[in-house]
């Protein structure tokens, strides 16, 4: 009885044992893992979640023109002599407003931070930066045109459910995720052969307000992928390229003229051959370029987006030097700033409202010729003879010198703004012929036939 009682313990035990192992292995141990719900640690999905949660640093670009760094607040930078403390965004809003009116103005600007500071990297982690050349190492990844890894056109909607397993597929632990920077930390501490699986669906939220849901990694993936190129994370220096819309600068174009000061193609100061000119933006796409003088050429004009930034197209027959896509980089009080992919191509747009052009009517040039006598000068002043033309109401014209003595007579026509010069048959012989009115102010008119450029300046007798 003793030994069949010891047999029937031990076989007790023993299955008592094995029901305790085998409930060990059971639990928390997955024969077949899901592909589709599990993540190796530092594999490439985990990275590509990495980039959603690191940390943007982008929001003081213009301050430190680097996206993979963000300075702590607050701080102290100088522009021009002139200290501003930044303790806010709103703050940051200060030293924009501040280099905008410099740029606008063409004052070369000179900004520096006030040492030392503090950053906060991609990672969450901190740094102390003791001056310009510690700060320079620091953002060289991520600079302008550098290589600035985080995916800003996406945010994980929170809490996030995540499970953590050892190599062996044991759960160790459950963890609720609530934040961009509780995620980062949380993947930066896994070990290399560590596991984790999320509670799915997993939810996101696009740049442009949209919403999607991920059911498995595939789907995951999938999501982050497509949201790479939905925005503009404006990670680049230029810090005004988010300061309007296209709609916005169609209004803007539209409310009123617009002088052109300064025009500079190629690296050319052009300012100068056009002085007073001045850009009328209508309604249809045309736009009309004029001067004081009353002279106008018709073009066209439309907006556009690429690459995220608004663009200004002008097309002009005979102005070639405003035509181009131009890149609208700054916006201010009355003022539009412009460039070009070409080199030194900067255009400089100011708002004038009060501007009036003198229009070329029929009735206007009748008027005005028929007002005084007017001296006859080539485009650049000079002139053969000094010569003085009086059109009169009867449309005769007579031809004086400078002693007043009649010097050759014929008639005159007008049709639109095209001025006719008929028989003269002495000094002036060479100019009869037809003459259009390309500018009409009221001292000066100038007129063009083919290549030839003739002026009209007043000369009234007192």
């Amino acid at each position: 009885m003793k030994n069949c009682f010891k047999l029937s313990f031990c076989t007790f035990l023993l299955g008592a044992a094995m029901a305790l192992v085998s409930c060990q292995e059971e639990e928390p141990f997955e024969e077949d893992v899901d592909s589709e719900k599990t993540l190796v640690a530092h594999g490439d999905e985990l990275e590509l979640l990495k980039r959603v949660v690191d940390n943007d640093g982008s929001y003081d670009n213009i301050v430190d023109g680097a996206s993979c760094v963000g300075i702590q607040f607050p701080y102290t930078v100088v522009v021009n002599g002139l200290e501003i403390k930044v303790d806010s965004m709103g703050d940051l809003e200060l030293v924009e407003a501040k280099l905008d009116a410099l740029e606008l103005a063409q004052e070369i600007c000179n900004m520096a931070i006030v040492y030392p500071i503090t950053v906060t990297l991609s990672d969450y982690s901190e740094l102390t930066v003791n001056d310009e050349d510690e700060l320079y190492e620091i953002t060289q990844s991520c600079i302008e045109g550098g290589n600035d890894d985080d995916i800003e056109c996406i945010d994980v909607i929170y809490p996030l459910t995540v499970f953590t397993y050892n190599p062996d597929f044991q759960l160790l632990n459950t963890l609720k995720l609530d934040g961009d920077m509780q995620f980062r930390r949380f993947l930066a501490g896994l070990g290399e052969s560590d596991l984790i699986s999320f509670e799915f669906p997993v939810s996101f939220g696009y740049g442009n307000g949209e919403k999607v849901t991920a059911n498995n990694n595939s789907e995951l993936v999938e999501a982050i992928e497509e949201a790479k190129t939905t925005c503009d994370e404006d990670d680049d220096a230029d810090y005004n390229d988010d300061d309007f819309t296209q709609d916005g600068l169609d209004k803007l174009l539209g409310k009123c003229p617009w002088s052109i000061r300064p025009l500079k193609k190629s690296e050319q100061d052009n300012t100068e051959q056009y002085p007073y000119y001045f850009l009328t933006f209508e309604e249809g796409g045309k736009v009309i370029a004029g001067d004081e003088y009353g002279y106008a050429t018709e073009g066209t004009w439309g907006t556009g987006v690429s690459d995220y930034r608004v663009i200004l197209k002008v097309e002009f027959a005979e102005a070639p030097d405003f035509n181009g896509s131009w890149w609208v980089y700054g916006l201010g009080e009355g003022k539009i700033a412009l460039f070009t992919d070409e080199e030194g191509d900067r255009m400089l747009l100011e708002m004038a409202c009060d501007y009036e052009p003198n229009l070329c009517s029929e009735e206007h040039i009748i008027e005005s010729l028929k007002e005084c006598k007017w001296e006859i000068l080539n485009e650049d002043g000079s002139f053969f003879e000094e010569l003085y033309l009086d059109f009169s109401a009867e449309m005769s014209l007579h031809v004086y010198n400078s002693d007043a003595t009649l010097v050759d007579e014929g008639s005159w026509s007008i049709s639109g703004n095209v001025v006719t010069l008929s028989k003269l048959s002495e000094t002036l012989a060479n100019y009869v012929g037809d003459w259009k009115v390309m500018a009409c102010g009221d001292d000066k008119f100038e007129l063009d036939r083919r290549e030839e450029t003739i002026v009209f300046k007043i000369k009234c007798e007192k």
